[in-house]
């Protein structure tokens, strides 16, 4: 009996530290990650955009075109993407944690009133609570 106690008790201790935060009380990657995914899935561009430092970039993996920068060319891009989705929704099949480095593969619905899914990895890096920079490989 105390060591099923002491099992629970330990994966709820790692449950709650993954996804509030760490000893500094800064959230973890992981809890960024996550909430922005939310406020992606209710299409809630001023949640969404709390997630993401000033000097967001958002790159395209192998493109030899320049990134997305700053917060308001992201803010321009995801308002015209919700306004356009009302159904976009993005299920997380697969995340990989590696340090600040969050690394999700995605499967959404409902991008730009298309009934087409599409499958896409999207890599994170988290610094000081704030999204930095993300980049996006497509198939």
């Amino acid at each position: 009996m105390n060591i099923n106690i002491t099992i629970v008790f330990t994966a709820m201790a790692f449950l709650l530290s993954s996804t509030i935060g760490n000893a500094q009380g800064k959230p973890t990657p992981e809890a960024v990650v996550q909430e922005n995914l939310e406020h992606y899935n209710k299409r809630d561009i001023e949640g969404f955009m709390r997630s993401f430092s000033d000097s967001i970039s958002l790159h395209t993996f192998g493109s030899t075109q320049a990134p997305t920068v700053g917060l308001s060319a992201i803010r321009a891009l995801y308002e015209n993407l919700f306004e356009e989705s009302p159904q976009l929704h993005s299920t997380i099949k697969h995340r990989i944690l590696l340090g600040n480095k969050v690394i999700d593969h995605e499967f959404i619905v409902g991008r730009r009133g298309s009934d087409t899914p599409i499958e896409i990895v999207l890599i994170y890096e988290v610094a000081e609570g704030k999204i930095s920079k993300m980049t996006v490989i497509r198939d």
